[in-house]
């Protein structure tokens, strides 16, 4: 307890930070400035280009954004622990920090949730695709993608906010559902609910998709090569991503719901892959994957090498 305000220990005794300081720090910054770049760089396209103005590429923009916010949400908060000697954080500093990672991450499920629903209008209902995936259809979707996590992960925000603290080590480097292994008592209801929004916001989307990607393999099996190659093409990008995606938050229900006892060492590295991997994987994936995407890429190139000759 200081000044009236509840700390927790966010990064002590997983890395020897007075040690590797600036190392962490370089590293850490390089990455911030790789996200930043990548994601910054397949939205402007996408808003750019007239031609990549379609709901498949506005739910990828979309993406980008929450990779963007997530990580400026996570990094800077990474700068000022590995520069510090007591690496702290304030009981609201963490809920808004747990608030915003698990808002974002229900998005994004739902965001590729409307992605498969797009693909498979696409391709096994095509004269139905240009009624149903209108401007106000792409609109009601990114609006859902966003408020509904939000107001899932707000409940159980406001439910831990009221919780008395026993224990003031957090095992991570940011503020996940670790944080409930902090309360002198666990209520029941946050657990209850945090399966509900479990269900909701991932495990019924996944599902989802897996259900449309099935349909659109078996139209594509079924049908002529140019089918079977558009489906390739751009569904194979959003799968690479869902599989990613999911074995992250896999680990992350793993590690705080069922309270499995790993090292530090593991717990610290896939701590890593959440923070690096998701945010950076997503516009390398749609940005080398997606063929219109790439065409944009590559003329990037043009000027620079006109400039040296």
């Amino acid at each position: 307890m200081m000044n009236g305000t509840q700390y927790l220990i966010s990064l002590g005794g997983y890395v020897d930070v007075d040690k590797y300081r600036y190392v962490y720090f370089v590293f850490f910054l390089m990455l911030y400035v790789l996200i930043l770049f990548s994601n910054c760089t397949i939205i402007c396209l996408i808003w750019i280009h007239r031609n990549l103005h379609e709901p498949m590429y506005i739910f990828i923009a979309a993406l980008s954004l929450n990779s963007l916010l997530f990580s400026t949400a996570i990094y800077p908060k990474l700068f000022v622990d590995v520069l510090s000697h007591r690496q702290s954080v304030s009981h609201s500093a963490c809920l808004l920090q747990y608030l915003i990672f698990y808002s974002l991450a229900g998005s994004d499920f739902l965001l590729l949730s409307a992605m498969a629903f797009d693909r498979y209008l696409s391709i096994c209902r095509p004269l139905q695709y240009a009624t149903t995936m209108g401007t106000t259809s792409v609109t009601i979707f990114l609006v859902l993608a966003w408020f509904l996590p939000a107001c899932h992960v707000l409940v159980a925000t406001a439910i831990s906010a009221e919780q008395k603290l026993c224990h003031f080590i957090l095992k991570g480097i940011f503020c996940n559902n670790s944080i409930q292994k902090l309360y002198c008592v666990k209520p029941r209801f946050l657990t209850v609910w945090g399966l509900f929004v479990l269900t909701n916001i991932s495990l019924i989307p996944v599902l989802f998709i897996l259900f449309t990607y099935i349909k659109i393999f078996m139209v594509a099996y079924r049908s002529c090569g140019e089918v079977r190659k558009k489906a390739a093409e751009t569904c194979l990008p959003h799968l690479m991503v869902l599989i990613s995606f999911s074995c992250l938050c896999g680990f992350d229900v793993i590690i705080a719901r069922l309270e499995s006892d790993l090292s530090k060492t593991v717990r610290l590295l896939m701590s890593l892959q959440i923070v690096v991997y998701n945010p950076l994987f997503n516009p390398i994936i749609y940005g080398v994957k997606m063929k219109e995407i790439w065409k944009h890429i590559k003329r990037l190139k043009v000027p620079v090498l006109n400039k040296k000759h």
